[in-house]
């Protein structure tokens, strides 16, 4: 194995593993920082390594049977291909690039390859159709191949809980040169020196900005200039959405006017609905105008914070 031996795992806390985590970069972080993940965005993954992230809720449903179900299907992966598995109780670090390190399900015995085990819930399926693996899963394999030498690696996914999947996944130098290359430049240039990177438009971003900064500040700030050329894009795409959503209820309108009275419409291989949907909405001001003290009893203050761009109006 190319790899070196971090830091042994066996007789570790989670919280010291947490803590050896963040001297360096891991699978998911790298599918992260290469912008493939849905969990993670590299601004994320920046504020772990310095020790500034939000803490994560590590006893989510999510994660707690993920957690449990790894057994299973690395067993399970034993008992279909015949491949025997041993757990690899260390953090793995590549010798010529310490800032990148593997944590890895299982090794598998006799080969130069290894196994991640995943589940996934059944909305999901269709990511697991074919011979693909998705892309954040398949960036986290070849980090792990970059770090041991190795030339393979397979990944199990127990979906919803009843159907079982295993793929192989095969060694791909270059996309291991451009996970070297971005993981480096990440390191050095935001870890390193403590600048952050940009935040981007996933749904990850905006959820991690809405839980560092829950509640804002009266006071006034002067932004940066690059804030300039946020702002134009930011009304450009404004205006985009604008013209976008005439459009689409226009369609919608044209479609409803010809269905008419029908629910159901074909045309060719695709349907178009226009169904009668009736739904008990409790009425809140009713409710409140009717028993105030109740009202007032179970009413529950929940604010967030309003994001707006506008001219400022010049004096006079």
């Amino acid at each position: 194995m190319l790899a070196r031996v971090y830091k042994p795992t066996e007789n570790m806390t989670e919280e010291q593993w947490l803590e050896a985590r963040r001297a360096g970069i891991g699978g998911s972080d790298a599918a992260a920082i290469a912008g493939l993940s849905k969990w993670k965005t590299p601004v994320s993954v920046y504020l772990d390594k310095i020790g500034q992230a939000p803490k994560e809720d590590s006893s989510s449903e999510a994660a707690y049977w993920g957690h449990i179900h790894e057994e299973t299907v690395a067993r399970e992966f034993s008992k279909r291909t015949g491949k025997k598995v041993r757990r690899r109780k260390a953090i793995l670090q590549h010798p010529n690039y310490p800032f990148m390190l593997a944590n890895v399900d299982r090794l598998i015995v006799g080969e130069q390859a290894g196994l991640e085990c995943k589940t996934a819930s059944e909305h999901l399926k269709d990511e697991w159709n074919g011979e693909e693996v998705p892309d954040a899963y398949l960036v986290q394999c070849q980090h792990y191949m970059a770090v041991t030498g190795f030339k393979a690696w397979w990944i199990a996914v127990l979906i919803g809980g009843n159907k079982f999947v295993y793929k192989k996944v095969d060694r791909d130098e270059e996309l291991i040169a451009y996970l070297i290359q971005i993981e480096k430049e990440f390191w050095e240039n935001h870890v390193m020196n403590e600048i952050p990177p940009m935040f981007d438009g996933s749904e990850a971003s905006t959820e991690l900005l809405t839980h560092m900064y829950p509640v804002g500040l009266e006071d006034e700030k002067e932004l940066p200039l690059a804030a300039n050329e946020q702002i134009e894009s930011y009304k450009k795409a404004k205006e985009e959405v604008k013209e976008a959503e005439v459009k689409l209820r226009e369609a919608e309108n044209q479609l409803k006017g010809m269905l008419g009275e029908y629910e159901i419409g074909n045309a060719g291989n695709t349907r178009v609905t226009w169904k009668t949907v009736t739904a008990n909405r409790f009425d809140t001001k009713a409710f409140a105008a009717e028993h105030p003290e109740l009202f007032a009893k179970f009413s529950k203050p929940k604010s967030h914070r309003r994001f707006q761009v506008k001219e400022i109006k010049a004096n006079g």
